[in-house]
Order: C-alpha cells, then structure tokens, then sequence
C-alpha cells in the first residue's frame, strides 16, 4: 500500500501546476498549491500515509456531509427530504440561478451551498453558537481528534467576503425555505467551512463511513447505519460539484470535495481516504488528489460500479 500511495504521490504532484488556489476567499490564497498529503486507512484500521499528510487545512465543502449527517440525527431523514432533495444540479456548488420559478427543495442538495446552509437550520439546539457546537463534536468524534477547531482567520476572511452565500441564504428566506435569522445561520455554516482538519481525520471520518456508520477502532456505532448509507449515496451522485458524473466513471466512490484542497473518499467495507492538495480545477476540485484519486482506483481496484 505504501508503495502505490508514494508512486501516486509522486506521479501527480506534476497537476498542482496546472491547477489553481482559491482566492475568493483572501485567506484560501494564500494556500501553497505545492503541498499534497494522502492518508488511508484499511484493513482493520492499518494507517499509510505519505506527503504532507499532517497538514491542516480547512474542510470547506467537506464538512457538508457532516452537517448532513447532523440534521439527520437530530431531525430524520423525512425531515431532511421535506427541506432539500437528493438530485445532482449539474451547475456549481454556489450557483443560484435555479429557476425562473419559485426555489424548491427538489432544485438543492446537501453537497451544494445552498442546501447545506438551509440544513444548518435543522440542527438541535438552542443557539446558533450551540448547534455549531453539536457539529464541532460530532467532527471531532469521527475524525479521533478532540483537538479539531475553528481557523478564526479563514472563518473571518469567509464571513468578510461571503456575499454570495449571504444572497444564497436570503434566497432561501425569501423563499420560505427557512425561517431563522439569515445572518445566525450563515455564521454555522462559516463557521463549519473554517474546521482545521489533516489528511488523517478526513480518512478517519471516511472510514466510519465506509464501515455503516461503526468505529472499528473502539467498536462504537457513532451514527446509524441507514444514515452513513444516506450519505454515501449523496457524496456518490453529487459530492464533487458538477464533476461528479466524471469522478464516478473514472474514480467510482462516494467522495467529498472542498476549495480548501481536501478530499474524502469513502470505499465501502474497505478503506477512508483523506487527501490534501490546494491546487483546484475550474470546478473547484482538488486536480492532483483528483488524478491520484484515479490511480488508487484502478490500481486498488476501488470503484463500486
């Protein structure tokens, strides 16, 4: 394993070159597009890593499943599907142009910007500074990292320059699609975005995932089965913006991507993927842990199709 990781590694660090940093956001860029970490865990929690792999970077759109998975323990999924769908958009993650009529759930996913700030609305609690909480926990728990906390630089710099997701959550109020306060609910949504994780705790968080939901580090079932399911399929059909449809012909699993430059893969019953590299194709997906991504598969034989 070790010597495919360190050969796929090798092979692709050539993409950071064609690819991009984010620099919407003034904190993302100034990320070096040269770093690129992969961590993997399998066979009964064995852990490879090679690269930079420790890391951290903020999850971004990574953290979207976990706030699905999160709205889904405190709410159900028939609470989740009455709020947002479960199709694939095919535009960007941050578009709003939906449609000429009026935004309903069947136009938004919980991949999408859209669709996460309006489950944000769906976590427990009595605060907003609460329900952040609940998901901070849950974060840590899955990635075995009690440590994990906010980059009070980056959740500045998104909250000072997010003025698209502020329009998307003042569409969403306009609309009737949530009732909080716009302005509570894109601070959790920010605030989630700026998590500090490592290649390691996005390999942990998959392989929970890839497991149905079990640690198979201390035998817990963190969230249920049905859920873990719930999300994988989501991840599969929509978790790599409009790439998705060509992520899952060339690289064949459940994935989740962020302009931050991780990626998390989920190979179900057999290993967690965290990947690292800041350096972003058009669509806003990491272009080496994209091509490194592909070479695992084929050479791990990891699609699911």
């Amino acid at each position: 394993m070790r010597k495919i990781l360190e050969d796929a590694l090798e092979s692709c660090r050539k993409y950071a070159e064609e690819g991009r940093v984010a620099n919407y956001i003034p904190e993302l860029a100034k990320s070096d597009p040269a770093e690129f970490g992969i961590a993997v865990i399998s066979d009964a929690c064995h852990l490879e890593c090679v690269g930079d792999y420790d890391k951290p970077f903020t999850m971004q759109s990574v953290v979207k499943p976990m706030i699905l998975l999160m709205a889904l323990i405190d709410k159900g999924a028939d609470r989740v599907r009455s709020l947002v769908g479960v199709e694939a958009t095919g535009k960007p993650f941050d578009a709003f142009n939906y449609s000429d009529q009026a935004l309903k759930r069947e136009h938004i996913n919980p991949m999408i910007n859209t669709g996460a700030i309006a489950l944000c609305t769906l976590i427990n609690g009595d605060t907003y500074e609460e329900k952040f909480a609940r998901l901070l926990d849950l974060t840590r728990k899955m990635a075995g990292d009690e440590a994990l906390s906010v980059d009070e630089d980056v959740y500045l710099s998104e909250k000072m320059t997010g003025n698209k997701n502020r329009a998307l959550a003042y569409m969403l109020k306009a609309y009737g699609m949530i009732e909080d306060d716009a302005e509570s609910v894109l601070d959790v949504y920010f605030r989630a975005c700026s998590i500090k994780i490592n290649c390691i705790g996005l390999a942990k968080i998959a392989y929970i995932l890839a497991n149905r939901g079990k640690d198979s580090r201390t035998g817990e079932q963190v969230i249920p089965p049905e859920y873990a399911r719930y999300v994988n399929a989501i991840m599969t059909t929509s978790g790599m913006y409009d790439g998705s449809g060509e992520f899952a012909l060339n690289v064949g699993v459940p994935a989740k991507s962020g302009v931050g430059g991780g990626i998390m893969a989920v190979v179900p019953n057999r290993m967690g993927i965290g990947i690292y590299s800041p350096a972003l194709d058009k669509k806003g997906n990491s272009l080496p842990g994209i091509k490194a991504l592909e070479i695992l598969s084929e050479k791990l034989e990891m699609s699911i199709f």
